[in-house]
């Protein structure tokens, strides 16, 4: 694997570990124990032990939650198909660099076997980071950060309507398909606002990714048409700041 196949590795293993963090509270939570008794299982993160493959992961929450904010057609045909069908490739893919190692690659298909591989990857983990940062409205969806995360958005960005204009401007500035990413970075440990040209490219290697929007008309055409920006702007009201606040706490914890 070449300097930039590490570079996007690396960020997918941190975003994983984040959103394991994550979910492990919000299990716990659910379970009234602590955190380290509720961590999570390979199968929340879209892992399956028994047969060595990727799984797409159920929503948590139903497909109309959020209206009037995103649709439930357009949640049904998003979660069912387009991110089922990359983790569909994604499989294809892992099994695709497993025979090129055991039987070799006489016809040179391992540069595009590890794009496939690179983007249908991105695609699941994105996804599943999208799903779990949203909540209904009116049931922890909505509203403005808390905490660590609010200080940290007030220091990095001046206030809560600064960053969110910004994030707003950002997503909706994509050009063609790809997402808007509210993300930590380590080094500085500060937060910013960043965005990704399709699935896998434009996060710059150790950047951790906090909130995204997916920008991919896809996520919004049935009911926004081109009005990419009013969909982004119904977003925010259904952004699950506890869930993004964890992951904020995980990242800045390495």
């Amino acid at each position: 694997m070449d300097d930039t196949g590490r570079s996007h590795e690396l960020t997918r293993r941190t975003a994983l570990g984040v959103m394991a963090a994550g979910v492990g509270a919000a299990s716990a939570s659910r379970a009234g124990a602590s955190t380290a008794a509720g961590a999570p299982t390979p199968g929340q993160l879209g892992w399956d032990e028994a047969s060595g493959r990727y799984v797409l992961p159920d929503l948590p929450y139903p497909h109309d939650a959020l209206e009037p904010f995103i649709d439930e057609q357009t949640m049904r045909i998003h979660h069912g198909k387009h991110h089922a069908g990359y983790v569909r490739k994604l499989n294809g893919a892992l099994q695709a660099m497993a025979e090129l190692r055991s039987q070799g690659d006489d016809a040179g298909l391992s540069d595009h076997w590890a794009r496939e591989l690179s983007f249908n990857g991105g695609g699941h983990v994105n996804h599943t980071l999208f799903w779990t940062g949203m909540a209904p409205a009116g049931d922890g969806g909505g509203g403005r950060p808390s905490g660590a995360l609010a200080e940290g958005i007030d220091r990095d960005f001046g206030s809560y309507a600064e960053f969110e204009a910004q994030f707003r401007a950002v997503a909706g500035a994509v050009k063609g398909s790809g997402w808007g990413w509210l993300a930590y970075e380590p080094i500085a440990g500060r937060l910013l606002v960043a965005h990704m040209h399709n699935q896998e490219h434009s996060l710059f290697a150790g950047l951790v990714p906090l909130l995204g929007v997916d920008v991919w008309e896809h996520a919004y055409y049935l009911r926004y048409q081109n009005r990419r920006a009013e969909y982004v702007a119904a977003f925010m009201n259904v952004v699950n700041w506890a869930e993004i606040g964890r992951r904020f706490e995980a990242a800045r914890a390495g």
